[in-house]
């Protein structure tokens, strides 16, 4: 299985067409892969663990998938899966849980305003992935 994450940002529909070739060419599943990030009960009032919460979060990850599911158009067998929490910590684990041959991922993903306070994701996953990890940048034809 080839995991590919999706943010809805053009760097992560470079990587769908880049994992899309690599699953085609040795007949992989791909596990398209969204993570909503989990809120704190504390600062937003909202309880993480309530049903609606959980159904919102569900939603907002199928809509990003939407573009990412048009470009895989049937190419190739596939799954969708939303997770919750910290994007780079969700991604590696689902990984691992899926023994993954590898991760396919943008090189940025939201903007640069929210990868200098969370960090980038594609950074977080080259440390914890336990399979090989590649990034493709946005300019790469």
């Amino acid at each position: 299985m080839i995991i590919v994450p999706v943010d809805g940002s053009s760097h992560a529909l470079k990587a769908v067409e880049t994992a899309v070739e690599m699953a085609e060419k040795y007949t992989e599943p791909l596990l398209v892969l969204n993570v909503q990030p989990e809120k704190e009960k504390l600062f937003s009032g909202e309880d993480p663990g309530d049903e609606r919460w959980l159904a919102e979060k569900e939603a907002k990850g199928q809509e990003v998938m939407k573009s990412a599911a048009e470009l895989v158009n049937e190419r190739v067998p596939y799954e969708q899966k939303v997770r919750i929490g910290t994007p780079s910590i969700q991604i590696t684990d689902e990984a691992a849980e899926q023994k993954a041959r590898c991760i396919v991922m943008g090189s940025r993903g939201s903007g640069p305003f929210v990868s200098a306070i969370l960090g980038s994701v594609s950074y977080g996953v080259l440390h914890l992935a336990q399979c090989p990890v590649m990034v493709v940048p946005d300019n790469m034809n």
